[in-house]
């Protein structure tokens, strides 16, 4: 499955954390999943499903069909609607799996919009400290410093 997501990221003409930031997820688990060393759970593929609508999960899972449902349907712009816009996917799409309250997506958690400050305003607030550091190392560990 891994190579058809980057197929299909190559047919939308994105690149991994454009693709994890349009479905929200973290830029980690795309590229854990591109890498073969995790496999993508359901909100992964709820969340593409929603986002990229005419994408034949189908094909995208088993490798069976073609990439897209429709096959007049382009590949989508990276910039195209929001994932709110996008119609649910099939009640039947995955029959064996309740629907529950736990299954949320991560698009359905709203992030908090970082503050921006003019200069005026940064120069009449309050002096800022750092409060902490994460660095991500390459082997997947990360350490915090505070």
């Amino acid at each position: 499955m891994n190579q058809r997501l980057q197929q299909f990221l190559q047919a939308e003409n994105l690149s991994q954390s454009q693709f994890a930031d349009s479905i929200n997820v973290a830029r980690a688990s795309v590229s854990h999943i591109l890498a073969g060393r995790n496999k993508p759970g359901f909100e992964f593929i709820e969340s593409m499903s929603r986002r990229y609508p005419s994408l034949n999960l189908e094909w995208l899972v088993t490798g069976k069909g073609k990439m897209y449902k429709n096959t007049a349907a382009a590949p989508q712009n990276a910039v195209s609607a929001p994932a709110e816009a996008t119609p649910d996917p099939p009640a039947d799409l995955f029959p064996d799996i309740p629907t529950t309250e736990s299954n949320t997506l991560f698009s359905e958690q709203k992030q908090p919009k970082p503050q921006i400050f003019t200069k005026q305003q940064a120069a009449s607030a309050k002096p800022r400290a750092i409060s902490r550091i994460v660095v991500f190392y390459d082997d997947g560990t990360y350490q915090e410093l505070k």
